[in-house]
């Protein structure tokens, strides 16, 4: 995107004019995303965008100190909130060439932020006479989490001489805040489908902040975030009871909650955009490392591996808006379940209905990545997200350590990980929630142990010694049916969700301006940049007896486990259609009770891995086939 999407190459932040909304947060996503991509594959050509990109940034702050491009008179700190995540993390990735001139930079703003939030929080609340609306300075009220984790993170690590000040500006930020404790309270939470409620509550002005699906994907970490500076305990009772709600009453089964502009229910014809998946892995991984309970760690991973990828095409060029749990076809439709979207938003394009979602997305994998390994004390480290990835670090102790795991986790089940190691030290191994007795660990020599996690965090402690160690873990999976609405279920087996394999076809164009939905007429686009049409090929109203589930995994080299058509594993289940019509243009919700009954012969269907099924059934009805 920095060598041709306009709304990053030509964006304010960068000396252009190119801009999708008045919030200038174009370039931000971008920024906050490259940054883990370019140091988590240590790739120089990305590493050269973001010097070029830094560079520019902080040769044009301006005198007083604000950072970044401004509307007018107008200042909104929102946007500076991810610019700022990328550049903490750029200071821990490569200090040596960033850490002065990103610091002064950052004292510099904090100053000027002090000085603002003094004056009646200007850049943070509204007043009369700005040339922004009020809506738009909402945004940073809700999202503040995200600034306060770089404040925290400068007042702990870098204080310099503003430590008193950094507090002071976090005093400002919690006392103007939206308050996402009175979001997750009896009685004001929404728990029914927002869809059947009159508009007035359901987008209701003092509620909207909350609705809005990606604020409420961000906000999940928001009470832990604020309860590190607040030391309010209240907000973790608050911050579990917020996760608990969100996913029972507006979430699905791959782990993300559904809406698009707004919430929406758990039926599976609505969608979920693609910046609230990646929200919430992000909430979901902070979650984690600040509270410590296992299932959120559980609910990172499913989104990394099933929501996020069917998000995208295989290539990762093209990106839905929404993706449904029920979308056997991926068309322009007429009409549309969904509350603010237009006709093209289930498609995969470039920017099909907005461009948020196209500078957004590249943050969920990077930051994945680098939140897989985290530090526990002084002298120990733990595989917090499994997957292959490899770490060097030095422990507190001192301790150096090099871990290597190689795995094709999720898609198998076995992670090897060669260790090298200055001293001892403590490893710790995640066990999901999902895991079975079977799980094991071994060493050379030695006979396969049982693992036996602390039951908060899922985490199984065993001690390295100096040198080079090879350690072979085993996770035991089973095949977990989730009961969902409409008397369906979600066929689950370790880390990944399956959904029934339907045959489709698909067509191209080149990308369209999300304004006027016609291709652009004056941009060079790579010729890997097109917009596409899926259409099926073969039956999706289909229920399953799920008595007649079979396991089958493939032999050989994973390839890509995002293309369709080339599952490493999959189902197979007895299944016949069924009478299931359509609402607005997609499946309707399942029919139930008598009116379920096959209109055909049974016959035997696959299920699988849901992120390589583009067109797909995830909430699936059941049916009796044993005569």
């Amino acid at each position: 995107m920095h060598d041709f999407y306009h709304y990053v190459a030509q964006s304010p932040w960068l000396g252009g004019s190119a801009e999708y909304s008045g919030l200038n947060e174009g370039f931000p996503y971008w920024f906050n995303g490259i940054v883990p991509l370019a140091y988590g594959l240590d790739d120089a050509r990305l590493k050269i965008q973001v010097k070029e990109a830094v560079d520019y940034v902080l040769a044009h702050q301006a005198d007083d100190g604000w950072i970044g491009p401004e509307n007018g008179t107008a200042r909104n700190f929102w946007a500076r909130y991810p610019v700022f995540l990328g550049l903490i993390g750029l200071v821990e990735a490569d200090p040596e060439v960033y850490q002065e001139s990103v610091l002064g930079a950052l004292e510099k703003f904090m100053r000027l932020m002090n000085q603002m939030l003094k004056d009646d929080h200007r850049g943070y609340l509204y007043h009369e006479g700005d040339e922004l609306s009020e809506f738009d300075f909402t945004w940073g009220r809700v999202r503040v989490a995200d600034m306060m984790i770089s404040l925290q993170w400068m007042y702990e690590k870098h204080p310099r001489d503003i430590g008193l000040l950094l507090l002071e500006n976090m005093q400002f930020l919690l006392n103007g805040a939206i308050d996402w404790a009175y979001w997750f309270s009896e009685g004001v939470f929404i728990k029914q489908d927002l869809n059947t409620l009159p508009e007035d509550v359901a987008v209701s002005s003092p509620l909207f902040p909350y609705v809005h699906a990606v604020n409420a994907g961000q906000g999940l970490k928001s009470g832990a975030a604020l309860r590190r500076f607040s030391h309010n305990d209240t907000l973790l009772e608050s911050t579990r009871r917020g996760v608990n709600w969100t996913f029972t009453y507006h979430g699905s089964a791959s782990g993300t909650v559904l809406g698009d502009e707004r919430l929406a229910g758990l039926s599976p014809f609505y969608g979920s955009e693609t910046c609230t998946v990646v929200e919430t892995m992000y909430s979901m991984s902070y979650l984690y490392q600040a509270l410590g309970d296992g299932s959120f760690a559980d609910r990172a991973e499913s989104l990394a591996y099933n929501e996020l990828p069917v998000h995208m095409t295989p290539d990762w060029w093209a990106r839905q808006y929404v993706t449904q749990p029920n979308q056997p076809f991926s068309q322009k439709l007429a009409d549309k379940p969904f509350w603010n979207t237009n006709e093209w938003s289930q498609t995969y394009g470039l920017e099909v209905n907005y461009p948020c979602c196209t500078v957004n997305f590249p943050q969920g994998l990077p930051k994945f990545l680098s939140n897989s390994f985290v530090r526990v004390g002084a002298n120990g480290l733990a595989h917090a997200f499994l997957s292959p990835a490899a770490l060097t670090t030095t422990l507190p102790s001192g301790t150096q350590i090099t871990v290597n795991c190689t795995t094709n986790y999720p898609f198998a089940n076995t992670l090897i990980y060669t260790i090298a190691a200055s001293a001892a030290f403590e490893f710790h191994l995640r066990f999901p929630t999902w895991a079975t007795s079977s799980t094991r660990l071994s060493l050379p020599y030695q006979r396969p142990m049982s693992v036996q996690p602390d039951s908060h965090t899922g985490l199984h402690a065993i001690v390295i010694q100096p040198g080079i160690t090879t350690l072979t873990y085993y996770i035991g999976p089973e095949t977990i049916l989730e009961h969902r609405a409409n008397d369906t279920v979600a066929v689950h087996r370790g880390a990944l969700l399956y959904a029934l394999e339907i045959g489709s076809t698909n067509a191209s164009t080149p990308p369209k301006d999300f304004r006027t939905n016609e291709p652009f007429s004056n941009a060079t686009f790579p010729e890997q940049a097109r917009d596409y049409e899926i259409a099926n090929t073969t039956a999706w109203n289909i229920a399953i007896d799920p008595t007649t589930l079979v396991f089958h995994a493939a032999e050989g080299e994973l390839g890509n486990p995002f293309e369709p058509g080339m599952p490493p594993s999959w189902f197979t289940v007895r299944g016949c259609e069924i009478e299931w019509g359509l609402w607005k243009g997609v499946p309707d919700a399942p029919p139930v009770g008598e009116r379920r009954k096959c209109v055909g012969e049974a016959r035997e269907v696959r299920l699988v891995p849901l992120g390589g099924a583009k067109v797909h059934m995830v909430d699936l009805p059941t049916i009796d086939l044993a005569g």
